[in-house]
């Protein structure tokens, strides 16, 4: 039985049926369908909070213009745009260079394990 998914704001125990990802490089944020998964730097969100979603000044939001809903229905331009948005999200954090032995990345250090 799958797992149902709650909204991630704090407090807030309804279900989720959007999925928030931003567009750091197009200072966009992406209210798209329920993701397929939890991604580790998306957001899941109810209703009330997808829609009332707002963003800082000079940043867009995108989102369906009907009414979100648990009914799970999807548009496919939406949802195809919010994919893009997260698989862009995913390749820039795949191409961040290797920090180098013993460098540091904010308080972290980071350190290679013997048998690499």
């Amino acid at each position: 039985m799958a797992r149902l998914r709650r909204c991630s704001r704090n407090g807030c125990t309804n279900p989720a049926v959007a999925t928030l990802t931003f567009a750091y490089a197009d200072s966009t944020a992406v209210v798209g369908p329920l993701a397929t998964a939890a991604e580790p730097h998306s957001y899941d969100l109810c209703s009330v909070h997808a829609q009332g979603l707002t963003a800082p000044k000079g940043w867009e939001v995108v989102r369906p213009e009907d009414e979100l809903s648990e009914s799970g229905t999807r548009n496919d331009d939406l949802e195809a745009l919010a994919n893009a948005v997260r698989e862009a999200g995913r390749a820039e954090r795949a191409a961040e260079p290797e920090p180098a032995e013993g460098s540091r990345r904010g308080h972290l250090r980071v350190l290679r394990s013997p048998e690499s």
